[in-house]
This record gives structure tokens, sequence and C-alpha cells, in this order.
């Protein structure tokens, strides 16, 4: 694997891993009660929405940093 590759791709991992953390301790970002969903106040239903958020991040980090026969 070229090594400028390979830190690209631990790159683009790391910033797939940092975002729903930096987007999860911002709180007052998201403290307040509009728009609601179904009627649940933003500050729950956001949260909700990093939990399939995050296990598509994880995903694609997996992918990006797993080793492939071909590149061993």
């Amino acid at each position: 694997m070229n090594p400028r590759k390979g830190r690209w791709r631990r790159f683009a991992a790391a910033a797939c891993l940092i975002a729903p953390v930096v987007a999860l301790l911002s709180v007052p970002l998201y403290a307040r009660d509009r728009p609601r969903l179904a009627g649940v106040p933003f500050f729950y239903w956001y949260q909700l929405a990093w939990v399939p958020g995050c296990v598509i991040a994880m995903l694609i980090a997996h992918l990006l940093t797993r080793r492939r026969a071909q590149d061993s």
C-alpha cells in the first residue's frame, strides 16, 4: 500500500470517529426545544439521531483501516 494513501485513510478514519464526539459534546448548539419531531424536543431527537450516525461512522472508519490480503 502506498504510504500516502495509508496516511489519508487513517486521517479519514480519525475524522469519522471524532465527528460524533464533537457533535454530541457541543451541547449549547442543540440545547433547545424547537424544532420538534413528532412532539419530541430537538434536544432529544438530535442525540437519538446520532446513534445510527455513530454506527455508520464507526463502520466507515473500520472499512478505511482494515487490512486486506492484497495490501499486506
